[in-house]
Order: structure tokens, then sequence, then C-alpha cells
């Protein structure tokens, strides 16, 4: 089985927006990593888009861009996915997520009622990297 993932540690964000309890981190870069079956290596790419957040209670502290991202966790319903979003993503449910960025001391961290990636643009091709 193919598989991809945002890796969230150096990727590249451009905004983060609330509009109507919906929150959106607007990657410039996100830098995603895509393994194939049966293959020892893995190769890294780049590519634009958001992540959506909808039902975000409450009224976080937004950081302004842009910004890189250090890392943190997508929690979904049980699941909490670590310094990384797997591609596709779609979730209802309990949505909680912490991003913490390069040179800020406060990380974001939102609670929502569902999540969804939204990739734009074509991946582009920078490097193989092993295991």
């Amino acid at each position: 089985m193919d598989s991809s993932q945002i890796d969230l540690p150096g990727s590249e964000i451009g905004s983060i927006d609330l509009e109507q309890q919906t929150l959106r981190v607007n990657f410039t870069r996100a830098y995603i990593l895509k393994s194939m079956t049966g293959s020892r290596e893995r190769t890294r790419w780049w590519q634009q888009g958001s992540l959506v957040i909808e039902g975000v209670e409450g009224h976080p502290a937004l950081p302004e861009g842009p910004l890189v991202c250090a890392g943190g966790d997508i929690d979904e319903n049980v699941y909490t996915y670590r310094d990384m979003i797997p591609v596709p993503f779609a979730s209802r449910g309990t949505i909680r997520c912490l991003l913490r960025f390069e040179g800020c001391t406060d990380p974001l961290i939102v609670t929502g009622l569902a999540a969804r990636l939204e990739m734009t643009g074509v991946p582009r091709y920078i490097e193989h990297v092993g295991r």
C-alpha cells in the first residue's frame, strides 16, 4: 500500500485564518513524505494546501504568518498523529490540533468538530530519502 503524509516540522505556513468557526492553516510548502509498497526508500515532495478545522470552539489566539512549523499533534477521536498528517485526511468527531512554530513560545491549540486537508496544485518532487 502506498502512503503519504505531511511532515509537520519544517513545513511553511503563510497564514492562519479563523472565519465563522472555520480555521484554515494555509501551507505555502507542506513537506510530504511518500512511501511505496515494497520500496525501502521514500521520496520527499512539497505542495500547497490547507488544514481546515470546522466547528472551532472559542476564539484561539492566532499567530501571524509566515511561520515555520516546529511540530505538533492532530488528535482525531481516539487517534493522535504526532508531527504528521496523513494524506488524504478527513474526519468528523472530536478534533484537537496543537501546532508549535519556530520562534514562537505559545502553540496554536484548537478544538473542533471536523477536519480535512485541501491540497492544491501539483506536488513537486524534492529528493529521495532513506528509511
